[in-house]
């Protein structure tokens, strides 16, 4: 099959190219765009079952005005001494004129007694921010319109104010976000360039993978957006830079396995057609099963009961489909083209360099394959180990620079108020029959929450359009998004308060440490449910392409090995060595994405060639040796590149990224170079002939013009 479609596309180059191009073209210009199903609001993809939504959707009709997101103005004397009367007053004249000026998409400007804080170091000043969504970029605007009229308000007063809030600490760290996500592209650019015309000495081979998948990303991104509008899909605003490492990170992997087998074909004597031909033959196969398992791996996701990573797998696996189809025609039709020049202006491709580090390193594997297997092995379950500690982080804030405006006015807001004075926990009381409430049925509910476990202040009961319904804030005595008010919210306060409803209502509790004691339980269902069915449909792309059952096992053990290994090494550094409350809570599913998914093509790859050399006559060891020798240097490319474009996050003042740069940089790492590269064909070798049952995978070839060995001197570099 791949032999035939080696011929096709080599024979028909320019057709499949102008193909290509037409097909660009044509998606590109008539797709919608992907900003058009991109939503930032988390609580929007839990689904209804889950008590915060509920909340939300109630709020919704009984606080139609409810504004979508929430800036505070934090005031206090520039002396640090406690507010006074005369102070009191002029926080609330600058209520006033702040509204008078009219400052679009902002409301409410609420403020008095009830917003000075019990030791009167602070009061605050409320304002509704209201837009069609909460990530509307108005918002920003009328956060630093806020800002910038409040120093002239309060000029001569001897009081200064900060704004603190969501979009005030959005708007403060978005330079550092696009400056990261910036970093992160021009590194992964650099990284590929640098590193390929490295390993061919060629700037033709550098440039290739950079031009062919900035084209890949324009279509996947389209076809997204079409399949998003078509079947009313929502995708998170992390999607493109999701895509953006997926495409490279499998894109490069994928020409780098065709480049390296081309290479080593033209080295064996093979003319520049037949060399691709057999190359696409020999590769094809292995660049298909790979991206299958990356494809199911990330379809698996439709499982998920959060609708983010739902909407995330369907986007993830078209781009991968569609970089599938451009290695295994696009590329090939180019690279044919090209023949030799690929490799311009360097010749080193005509002869095999001798004694490289992959000969000897292959050459310990064959001889001390077990242990190999041990020292690879332990290294592997010593890393697991860590994940015994993990515990989810969900302070985004406390990952944030703490010299900015936003962080200095909610360090300010805490001190003077209880610690979930930022993000109150909503509880709304409903008769749920339409009935109204009367006042002492409110009341008394608000009386009885204040003696809730963990609550420290309740404030007034609210009334709204819906006389069956009432809103009561209760502020935590912990930080609101802190791992302990989380479990606070799940484990204790909504049983405590659904207890002390009074008769013939019902208690809603919602807010943010609600959606997140949602978020934390969908997500903890969702990996229970994901791995285990990923690792099952992995398993079995891997008994079909190798037509065994006892690989694939050993195989599944070591990805999911390496995963319990990556998170721990993650857990050991930021839980244990800096002393974080955890690590975040979206870390496990892109380890998934990037370490589960990816680096199964790390093994497919070299399962693959072991297969081969076994069935070029080599016995077990041997097949190991030569394998690892072959295989080896683009494991280690592949595995260089994508490590690399993650580490360079780690420089990211953000602390999301740093721990999301190392965990999957280091989780790439352990695929190639530890698992991949070690573990597997130690394995491999120490299984023998068994590994391959009940097939014969590792059966000598005995038809097609390539069927005699290749000598060691065709090994790559």
């Amino acid at each position: 099959m791949f032999e035939r479609l080696g011929r096709f596309v080599v024979r028909r180059a320019w057709w499949v190219i102008g193909g290509w191009l037409l097909a660009a073209i044509a998606i590109i210009t008539a797709a919608p765009s992907l900003s058009d199903i991109t939503s930032a609001d988390q609580e929007s993809f839990l689904p209804k079952s889950y008590e915060s939504v509920q909340a939300t959707e109630l709020a919704k009709k009984a606080f139609p005005q409810q504004a979508t997101a929430t800036a505070t103005i934090v005031v206090k004397r520039a002396d640090g001494q406690p507010l006074t009367e005369a102070d009191q007053t002029k926080v609330g004249e600058l209520a006033q004129a702040l509204k008078a000026k009219n400052i679009p998409h902002t409301e409410g400007y609420l403020t008095g007694p009830p917003a000075v804080a019990p030791d009167k170091s602070v009061q605050v000043v409320n304002v509704g921010l209201d837009a069609p969504t909460p990530d509307d970029p108005a918002l920003l605007d009328s956060v630093r319109d806020l800002r910038s009229s409040l120093g002239p308000a309060l000029s001569g007063s001897g009081l200064s104010a900060g704004v603190a809030g969501d979009v005030a600490s959005f708007v403060d760290n978005e330079d550092t976000f696009n400056s990261a996500f910036a970093v992160v592209g021009v590194a992964t650019i650099i990284l590929i360039i640098g590193l390929i015309l490295i390993i061919f000495r060629s700037p033709i081979a550098a440039l290739l993978p950079v031009v062919v998948i900035s084209v890949v990303m324009a279509v996947t991104s389209g076809l997204v957006a079409a399949a998003g509008k078509a079947f009313d899909l929502n995708v998170s605003q992390d999607l493109q830079t999701i895509l953006l490492i997926v495409l490279f990170g499998i894109g490069t992997d994928y020409i780098l396995f065709l480049l390296f087998r081309y290479r080593e074909r033209l080295r064996a004597g093979d003319d520049k057609r037949t060399a691709m031909i057999v190359s696409v033959e020999r590769v094809g196969e292995v660049i298909t099963s790979a991206a299958g398992a990356v494809i199911v791996a990330f379809l698996v996701l439709l499982l998920a009961s959060l609708g983010f990573f739902g909407s995330l797998g369907p986007a993830l696996a078209i781009a991968v489909a569609v970089m599938l189809v451009t290695s295994l025609t696009l590329i090939p039709a180019i690279v044919s083209l090209l023949g030799r020049w690929v490799f311009w202006p360097s010749k080193a491709w005509q002869k095999a360099p001798k004694a490289t580090m992959a000969r000897r390193l292959g050459t310990v594997i064959g001889r001390r394959p077990a242990l190999v297997a041990a020292a690879s092995g332990a290294l592997l379950v010593a890393l697991a180990a860590g994940t015994l500690s993990y515990q989810a982080d969900y302070d985004f804030s406390a990952g944030f620079p703490q010299d900015t405006e936003s962080a200095k006015a909610a360090k300010d807001l805490q001190r003077g108020f209880a610690a979930g004075a930022l993000a109150p926990t909503e509880v709304y009381l409903t008769t749920g029959n339409g009935s109204p409430l009367t006042d002492q049925q409110v009341n008394g509910f608000a009386a009885a929450a204040a003696d809730a476990p963990g609550v420290a202040r309740v404030q007034p009961a609210e009334r709204g359009t819906d006389p069956s319904v009432a809103r009561v804030n209760l502020l935590l005595n912990e930080n609101p998004v802190s791992n302990e008010a989380i479990t606070l919210v799940r484990d204790d306060l909504r049983d405590a308060l659904h207890a002390k409803a009074p008769a013939g209502t019902k208690a809603l509790v919602g807010g943010p440490t609600a959606i997140f004691a949602d978020i934390n339980s969908a997500n903890n269902r969702d990996l229970s449910v994901i791995l285990p069915v990923a690792a099952a449909l992995i398993a079995l792309i891997l008994a079909l392409l190798l037509r065994s059952l006892v690989a694939p096992i050993y195989l599944v053990i070591a990805v999911l090995l390496n995963f319990a290994a990556t998170l721990g090494a993650t857990v050991y550094l930021f839980q244990g060595l800096q002393d974080k409350p955890g690590v975040t809570f979206q870390l496990p599913i892109i380890l998934y994405l990037f370490v589960v998914a990816i680096g199964t093509d790390y093994n497919i790859l070299m399962i693959a060639r072991l297969r081969e050399e076994a069935r070029e006559g080599h016995e077990p060891h041997q097949a190991a040796a030569i394998g690892v020798e072959h295989a080896g240097p683009t494991v280690a490319a592949a595995g260089l590149i994508l490590a690399g474009t993650f580490g360079v996050l780690m420089l990211a003042p953000i602390s999301f990224l740093q721990q999301m740069g190392f965990a999957v940089a280091i989780g790439i790492v352990l695929s190639a170079f530890v698992m991949s590269m070690f573990f597997v064909p130690a394995v491999t070798a120490l299984i023998g002939h068994k590994a391959w049952w009940p097939g014969h995978g590792d059966a000598r070839r005995t038809d097609g013009p390539h069927a005699e060995p290749e000598p060691a001197g065709a090994a790559t570099v």
